[in-house]
């Protein structure tokens, strides 16, 4: 007996320090991330900048150390550190050029636009940029067509037969579960809602959609013409013929590429290029490594600060553990918001939104903010991929709106879901539900029955008050006519180049015109730029990261544009009835 007493206490005394052990160990690599994160890399001579597109864009990306030890190899990029990372290479003398690898990159062309722009702006230092790919995507080949020379595998492809827009209808779905979608929305174009009430395309929304899908097309046809001096029609007919099953030796002949190699024979030429012997091996760096490179300028000393308060993601009334990407949180963003106005040092900010969309209650509480911030310092806000229905809400206010050429934005419109599940319940569960109230709408939108006329004509007449205050609010703040606006409302989605013709927005361009603009407005020549909100990278904040996070990314990862209907299933019952957003479900591809 003594002996099994022994024994037991012995084991469990080793799992007991096994696991403070592991603890410990965990600590200590977490720890050597985070020190590893702060301590500053030294370029070497004749190096090359690798951007090797493999993951995910996103507009300011954490590196999650618990994702890695998990198996996540998804890779999630910032585009601010992608920015960042080409202006740095640009700067350092030791830095002779990029290599681009673009395999594939989940984002938009808004966000292509921005780093395609970057790109361009490297060359002007006469340093080198060679891109190559095995398969080119659409997308990435768009990417690298602003290199010096675009390489490709003699047996490889590029994707080129220009954009198609998909939406997916869930009414027939929802009708065999027995579930019906009770929709109230303003705007002839406001297609959210499209999907759980019909089977197929509004003439509105195909009208719509085409009108985008083509806006971007010509973008996309207009830069590539430009770097590869092809014409315009050119690039249509080759589009008309599916490049992506052409033969590698089409692509040469008709100046898709420069030269065709294997992946080695491009290494070689890289080594020529850095003047690197066939022994040698390249030296390069990565976008990891250029975070932690000091800009080679002399600091501000000045003490002007101008903000970039970064907004991206649903809006929202509050968070969720089942959100895949950022939120934007409402009481989080106006007491940032709040902080900024009150900061004496903070001259401007730059409002960088990339949100579809979403509350329409909290979009009006972030437009109070946003007003408010806007009485005591310039705002200029900077639209990315998307800045559309309550992502223009909140940016409407605003002295200047500058936007991607890409960017979908307006959609200013709003709509209310309410599912009713009578069928389901009564027909096929077998459930049934008898209610006794003291007033007549005491439960409205009780989901196990429909609604009365009565009910309906209430919330109509509620969403025609919110459609009313949301194109006011956008007539104020871009000083048009009530009358005006409303004409290039009624939900439609634009591309930053026609919004900016209708007057939607002031300017196109990316994060450095809105920061030129807002130090024009806030009349500082000297300045420096600070980030909002802070990115907390040490090692306790790993420590708070939740459990759900490094599911979400796998899930995203695995679901592609489909992990964005995941989410809104997840989430229907915690949903703002009222919302002012883009349809999720569009894929454009």
């Amino acid at each position: 007996m003594n002996d099994f007493l022994k024994y037991t206490l012995a084991s469990l005394l080793g799992v007991v320090l096994a696991c403070i052990l592991s603890v410990v160990v965990s600590l200590l690599t977490l720890a050597g991330v985070a020190a590893s994160g702060e301590s500053e890399v030294t370029i070497s001579d004749n190096s090359i900048l690798v951007l090797d597109f493999d993951g995910q864009l996103a507009e300011r990306a954490e590196e999650m150390p618990f994702g890695r030890l998990m198996g996540d190899k998804y890779e999630k990029y910032g585009l601010d550190d992608v920015l960042s990372s080409i202006k740095k290479a640009k700067e350092n003398e030791n830095i002779k050029g990029i290599y681009l690898q673009p395999k594939s990159l989940s984002t938009s062309y808004a966000s292509l636009e921005a780093i395609r722009r970057a790109l361009a702006n490297f060359k002007e230092s006469g340093k080198f940029i060679v891109a190559y790919a095995d398969q080119y995507t659409q997308a990435m080949y768009y990417l690298a067509s602003v290199a010096d020379k675009v390489i490709a595998n003699p047996k490889g492809s590029i994707s080129w037969h220009g954009i198609a827009g998909q939406v997916m209808y869930y009414k027939e779905l929802m009708e065999k579960l027995g579930v019906e979608m009770q929709v109230f929305k303003v705007g002839t174009y406001k297609s959210a809602v499209e999907p759980f009430i019909a089977t197929e395309m509004s003439e509105a929304n195909r009208e719509q959609i085409t009108a985008y899908i083509t806006s971007i097309w010509d973008q996309i046809c207009t830069d590539v013409s430009a770097s590869r001096s092809i014409s315009i029609d050119s690039l249509n007919v080759m589009a008309e013929a599916m490049q992506d099953v052409q033969p590698a030796e089409t692509y040469l002949a008709n100046g898709l590429v420069d030269t065709l190699l294997y992946k080695d024979g491009v290494r070689d030429y890289l080594k020529q290029l850095t003047d690197r012997d066939e022994d040698q091996s390249l030296r390069t760096v990565r976008i990891s490594e250029m975070k932690n490179v000091k800009r080679d300028v002399p600091k501000d000393k000045s003490g002007n600060v101008v903000a970039v308060y970064y907004a991206f993601g649903e809006i929202v009334d509050e968070s969720s553990d089942y959100s895949f990407d950022n939120s934007i949180v409402l009481e989080k963003t106006i007491t940032d918001l709040r902080a900024l106005r009150d900061d004496k040092s903070i001259k401007a900010v730059v409002l960088r939104v990339n949100s579809p969309g979403g509350s329409a209650y909290a979009s009006e509480q972030i437009w109070n903010e946003v007003v408010k911030l806007k009485e005591k310092k310039p705002v200029v806000v900077s639209m990315g991929d998307y800045a559309a229905s309550g992502g223009y809400y909140i940016s409407c206010a605003a002295d200047a709106i500058v936007a991607e050429a890409t960017t979908l934005t307006g959609s200013i419109g709003i709509f209310g879901t309410f599912p009713c599940a009578e069928k389901l319940m009564n027909d096929k569960l077998g459930l049934h539900v008898n209610v006794v109230k003291t007033h007549k709408f005491a439960d409205l939108g009780d989901y196990t029955r429909a609604m009365n006329n009565d009910e309906k004509e209430l919330l109509q007449a509620y969403i025609n008050r919110g459609y009313e205050l949301f194109t006011r609010r956008c007539a104020e703040g871009r000083c048009m006519d009530i009358d005006s606006l409303k004409q290039i409302a009624e939900g439609r989605v634009w591309t930053g180049t026609v919004a900016k013709e209708l007057g939607l927005v002031d300017e196109i361009g990316g994060l450095d015109k809105a920061l030129e603009i807002a130090a024009d407005k806030a009349e500082v020549d000297a300045y420096s730029v600070v980030n909002y909100p802070e990115n907390s990278m040490d090692w306790l904040h790993f420590l708070d990261v939740k459990k759900t996070d490094y599911i979400n990314g796998s899930v995203k990862h695995f679901l592609g544009d489909y992990a964005e209907c995941f989410w809104y299933l997840r989430n229907v019952n915690g949903i703002n009835s009222l919302q002012a957003r883009l349809p999720f479900e569009i894929s454009l591809q």
